[in-house]
């Protein structure tokens, strides 16, 4: 017992002595690093980090409203001066921003009404230097990160369901092709340009869920004078230029979905609560696209932001609504009321346009604005009723607005637009056939020059000798043709040519072609069907009826600056033919079925029988004998007599 109470107290000894110790060393470090002079000469004796060991500054990016009395952090996280110049580049990506969204809703006079959905954002950014961008506020990210890694200049994509009829509802906002078409501009240091178009679409084919994968060499051309940069930086090098379409491309919910992604609100809040599928497929004409390209970012054009512009073109038709009436509003277009703009937006407003209503006589606006606009609208000056949605006085009480149009008369005259075209295919048989392209000249007294693209699949051989162009019954020479021949299933033929049109006349364009037989696999799951042609693309600077401002850096509504202006005489206009169906010579595909029946049935009788014969063992069977014989039998068996 008094050894173990020895070791016990000498177990407590030392564990005193050596608490005492820890709180002794603990005092004297505290006194250490309260002298300044003791931790000056600590740091004077720590090794220097090598550069290559040193964790790269990441630069804090500042906004121009940052507070001044932030200044001292913002100063403190500037770059120190060994700093390279692309983490100084990725300090000035982020600039200014700004969202703006307009609904315009045009009255047609065949009692239809056409809605176009305008979404714009800026960003006062410079892709094209290589810049690093990690922050994104207002811009998608998805289309920030394509603009970056495939160093694209501009990029313009559009999905469309129906066509546009021009000669019964005027000219659109923006046209756009039946199915899906893509062009993008790519910059002057992209070293392979097929290789980086085809990686392009395939990841604009996930972003869209589309079948951009689907767009090759076989669809895809390079325009020499149709489609121009439409931003700053006129570059003319059609090298880096791609232009295809997909005129079978079917645009459904799956579509619109993503693409209503890309808004800073989404679906959520402002004018993109209306956009419900199932009211915008129920309808005559459907259009959704999204414009991309560096504008100016102030008057001057010394420093470059990039625009992001998304547009929604929907025409409701007067009968397959259901109404029988001509009343629309909001609620009956889209099953939606509006109750507040999108919080990010500096502007969000409503335009109707009733220059064709100036006393109301026509129709009657509920509820009434005071707010009218004068914009010109292609080439022509119109008048719109203004509703401004970031205004609390146009929600009213209830805080939900839906604007209602009642028809009083059908009576007035449509402007007829200046510049039409169609195209359709001639002939009989499959073997050769005529394609015929049409464009009308609406204007009494002015001719212009108009930019007419062709790009014909490799399998209509074009017979270029038998190009014709024709008007009023005259030829009418093109002064400018490019044509590049096709080659099979590696490129389309490209044909581009500029033509005077006459005042008041059609124009006729036709070239004759061959029908080539495609190899068995080549063909489409339907191949009666048939097989499509891309729209034909006209583009030409019409004739303006009012002076046109060309002051592009001028605060204007949307859908009225998007083409830059750069003379008062004209403005430019793009117009698109219906797609094309022609039937291929087809081979009768239910063959394969009819020979394979054939042959199981020879191989099953012919076979079957021969097999059975060779391989069946025959015994020879004793017939059955009759009744009293088997009777005698069983009474001989009794008595032990062997049977008959």
């Amino acid at each position: 017992m008094a050894a173990r109470r020895h070791s016990s107290e000498s177990l407590i000894v030392i564990l005193f002595s050596l608490s005492l110790f820890i709180v002794i060393n603990a005092q004297e470090t505290t006194q250490t690093l309260g002298n300044p002079d003791i931790l000056v000469d600590a740091k004077a004796e720590v090794p220097e980090t090598p550069p290559e060991q040193e964790k790269q500054w990441e630069p804090t990016e500042v906004t121009e409203t940052t507070r001044v009395e932030d200044a001292p952090v913002a100063a403190e996280s500037a770059p120190p001066a060994g700093t390279t110049d692309s983490t100084a580049g990725a300090q000035r990506t982020h600039g200014k921003e700004d969202f703006q969204e307009e609904l315009v809703i045009r009255p047609l006079h065949s009692g239809d009404i056409y809605a176009s959905f305008q979404f714009r954002t800026l960003w006062e950014t410079d892709f094209m230097k290589g810049n690093k961008v990690s922050h994104y506020r207002l811009f998608p990210k998805s289309l920030g990160q394509v603009i970056s890694k495939f160093s694209v200049r501009e990029l313009h994509i559009s999905f469309t369901q129906g066509y546009w009829r021009t000669m019964q509802w005027g000219q659109p906002f923006l046209p756009a092709p039946p199915g899906a078409e893509l062009w993008v501009w790519f910059q002057d240091t992209v070293t392979d340009v097929d290789g980086t178009w085809k990686e392009l679409t395939n990841v604009l084919s996930g972003i869209f869920c589309a079948s951009l994968n689907f767009i090759d060499s076989t669809n895809t051309v390079q325009p020499s004078a149709s489609f121009k940069p439409l931003g700053i930086g006129n570059v003319t090098d059609h090298r880096f230029l791609r232009y295809a379409t997909l005129p079978r491309e079917i645009v459904c919910t799956e579509n619109l979905t993503p693409w209503k992604k890309l808004l800073p609100c989404g679906s959520k809040a402002g004018l993109a609560v209306l956009m419900k599928s199932e009211k915008l497929f129920h309808s005559s004409f459907h259009s959704e696209a999204v414009h991309i390209r560096p504008v100016c970012g102030d008057p001057q054009c010394k420093s470059t932001s990039w625009e992001l512009r998304q547009t929604l073109d929907v025409v409701f038709d007067l009968h397959t609504s259901g109404q029988g009436k001509r009343e629309w509003s909001l609620f009956k277009m889209f099953s939606r009321t509006l109750t507040d703009a999108c919080p990010l937006a500096s502007s969000s407003k409503i335009y109707i346009d009733v220059t064709d209503n100036p006393e109301g006589e026509h129709f009657d606006l509920t509820p009434a604005t005071p707010l009218l606009s004068q914009a010109t609208v292609l080439g022509d000056r119109r008048t719109f009723s203004v509703y401004d949605l970031t205004q609390a006085s146009t929600f009213g009480t209830m805080r939900t607005f839906n604007l209602q149009i009642k028809w009083k008369s059908t009576k007035g005259d449509m402007l007829r637009p200046l510049l039409h075209a169609e195209r359709y295919v001639a002939g009989y048989g499959l073997q050769t056939g005529e394609i015929h392209t049409l464009m009308y000249n609406q204007h009494p007294y002015r001719s212009f020059p108009v930019l007419l693209l062709d790009s014909v699949p490799w399998y209509l051989r074009l017979y270029v000798h038998t190009l014709t162009v024709t008007s009023k019954g005259k030829d009418n020479k093109p002064s400018y043709i490019h044509y590049q021949p096709s080659k099979d299933r590696v490129r389309p033929h490209l044909l581009e040519m500029l033509v005077q049109l006459p005042p008041n006349s059609v124009t006729e364009v036709t070239v004759q072609f061959e029908r080539a037989l495609l190899k068995w696999t080549e063909y489409t799951p339907d191949p009666n069907h048939g097989f499509y042609v891309g729209s034909s693309v006209v583009s030409s600077l019409v004739p303006s009826i009012v002076a046109m401002d060309t002051n592009n850096t001028r605060d204007q509504p949307l859908f009225s600056s998007f083409f830059p202006t750069k003379e008062e005489s004209s403005y430019f206009i793009r117009v698109y033919t219906e797609p094309l169906l022609v039937n291929l010579p087809t081979p009768d595909f239910s063959m394969p079925y009819n020979v394979i029946c054939l042959t199981c049935t020879v191989v099953a009788v012919g076979y079957g029988s021969l097999y059975n014969l060779l391989t069946r063992n025959f015994q020879i069977e004793e017939p059955s004998p009759g009744l009293a014989k088997r009777i005698a039998n069983v009474i001989r068996k009794m008595r032990g007599v062997p049977p008959l």
